[in-house]
């Protein structure tokens, strides 16, 4: 499925209108139209907006890195500096959103959530808060897709500390969007016409993201076999 949305961006003159396609779920299409200010738009929505679950943080960080070297090209050029503010921006103030939106009614919210992938996510963010504690599981909840989404209204939710959650989710949002915008601009800078291969590189961005999510689900089935064994041993001897 495919999301566009029209954007215009007025050039000096007042007459003069430039219209581009944008589509949120390509970084590159993204970065073109929207420049350093379409990293803190996606990222704010990713993580502070339930609706926001499907955007692609990872890869547009990593994208964003590329791009910002003298190897990506003339196509797109983007300021590093300008990118991490963005990146950090939205990274921080989108989860304090999303975990003050919990606070307020996230229990009704989250309830009333249908969409299959946003349940999963659910239950896999109170599997990390039970299994590694508030600061860690809000720390690696930045790594993995549709987590980081639920997880911050769900931590407001459950009445994580205000406090607690502010200090980890800066320490982790500032870990993810530095690393990974740095981990492209190093890996742009050490690959001569990087644009070229923008594609592939993203797709294998996006495979690893995808990895802690099958990995998680993957453990969650293998501890439920054994207790899916023990109930249909139990239901026989009776």
């Amino acid at each position: 499925m495919d999301y566009y949305v029209r954007v215009e961006i007025w050039s000096a003159s007042p007459r003069i209108g430039v219209y581009a396609a944008l589509n949120p779920l390509d970084s590159t299409s993204l970065l073109s139209s929207a420049g350093a200010f379409g990293v803190f738009l996606v990222l704010f929505a990713e993580t502070g907006l339930l609706v926001g679950f499907f955007l692609p943080g990872d890869s547009l960080l990593f994208t964003a890195g590329l791009l910002c070297t003298a190897n990506a090209g003339d196509k797109v050029h983007l300021s590093l500096t300008l990118v991490l503010v963005a990146a950090v921006a939205g990274a921080l103030t989108g989860a304090q959103t999303g975990f003050w939106l919990g606070r307020r009614g996230g229990r009704t919210l989250l309830a009333r959530t249908t969409n299959r992938h946003l349940l999963e996510g659910m239950t896999r963010a109170q599997h990390f808060l039970a299994r590694y504690g508030y600061g860690r599981a809000i720390v690696l909840a930045r790594f993995v897709p549709v987590v980081r989404t639920v997880l911050n209204p769900l931590a407001g939710a459950l009445d994580v500390p205000a406090r607690t959650f502010a200090l980890w989710q800066v320490a982790g949002g500032l870990l993810w969007a530095v690393g990974v915008t740095v981990a492209g601009y190093l890996l742009g800078s050490s690959i001569p016409g990087v644009d070229r291969y923008l594609l592939p590189i993203v797709g294998v961005i996006v495979v690893v993201s995808l990895l802690p999510v099958v990995l998680e689900v993957r453990r969650s089935r293998r501890a439920g076999a054994p207790s899916r064994r023990h109930h249909r041993d139990g239901a026989a001897h009776r």
